[in-house]
């Protein structure tokens, strides 16, 4: 078993325009988690990121607003899961609610150090 990490990114965030959409958006989060963790695959839920922060660049870690991307490459947060591979991680991946909305969920490896 291996260590992937998913990175979601964009989606359409009219399909959470009120508090019960809101909710109910959640509520698909929270149950493909627990699907994930039923499954033995999620080492992590991660967290979501906010839209703003800092970016150092260079040599000279000059500090910039960031990140400067169009929406929908935006990273929007994270979670670590296990799989057998790599096509394996990607199963795990394609109940993600974000891909409803239209966004992408980028899998990775992660690497040991």
């Amino acid at each position: 078993m291996a260590e992937f990490v998913f990175l979601y990114r964009g989606g359409d965030p009219s399909w959470a325009k009120t508090p019960e959409q809101t909710q109910q958006a959640m509520q698909k989060w929270l149950a493909w988690m627990k699907d994930l963790e039923a499954k033995g695959a999620l080492k992590n839920m991660g967290l979501p990121l906010h839209p703003s922060g800092k970016v150092l660049r260079g040599k000279d870690r000059s500090v910039v607003d960031g990140p400067f991307a169009e929406a929908k490459d935006v990273i929007g947060g994270f979670s670590i899961v296990e799989a057998k591979d790599i096509d394996h991680a990607v199963e795990l991946s394609r109940g993600c609610p974000l891909l409803e909305g239209g966004g992408d969920v980028e899998v990775r490896p992660a690497m040991s150090m």
